[in-house]
């Protein structure tokens, strides 16, 4: 089998297993935060996940849209984060995969589901019954606007990324390095 479908053969497995991993654990701490909470407490637990999903999204596209020849002079400079600059940018694709696909989806059906559960609590503390025609306004309109605000969000990420690649890059790959000092174990 030829080299390259080995490599995203494993590459599709594995971050098939990390996305699982990733979104149990999202899923359980965003339901834990949620239960016994008041709706609004919730709501703002929401708007973060959307915020997540906007940020790892405009990351990965900063990652697609980026060049790596301003960081080779850099690099050659040792100034810091230059190398690991250089490694984001090589490894477009998959950090592409990972921002958009991992985390910004995972960001996209979490946020779904903490909503939906933002919306039981707003229907209960106001005495709304279970399916009610209050209740699903309240429903359509909470999903609407986290769709808007999560469409809306990745569109403007998706400007400001594209427009300041570079410096964006940069500053991932001073995070990327710091990390990668604080904790070996993050390298790769």
């Amino acid at each position: 089998m030829n080299e390259l479908i080995k490599n995203s053969i494993k590459w599709s497995i594995s971050i098939a297993v990390i996305t699982f991993v990733l979104a149990a654990i999202f899923s359980i701490a965003s339901n834990g935060i949620l239960i016994g909470v008041s709706w609004t407490y919730g709501l703002l637990v929401v708007l973060f996940i959307v915020l997540i999903g906007i940020f790892f999204d405009m990351i990965g596209i900063v990652a697609a849209a980026a060049n790596e020849t301003p960081f080779h002079s850099m690099a050659s400079r040792k100034i810091y984060g230059a190398k690991h600059s250089i490694r984001i940018v090589r490894n477009a694709d998959r950090v592409a995969s990972f921002c958009n696909d991992v985390i910004g989806d995972i960001s996209g059906i979490i946020s779904g589901t903490a909503a939906a559960l933002v919306v039981i609590q707003i229907a209960q503390s106001a005495g709304l019954s279970s399916a009610s025609p209050a209740e699903y306004a309240i429903n359509v309109g909470l999903t609407s606007l986290i769709a808007a605000l999560t469409v809306g969000g990745k569109a403007l990420g998706k400007s400001f990324a594209i427009s300041y690649s570079r410096d964006i890059i940069f500053r991932v790959g001073k995070v990327m390095q710091f990390l990668e000092e604080r904790f070996p174990s993050f390298n790769h």
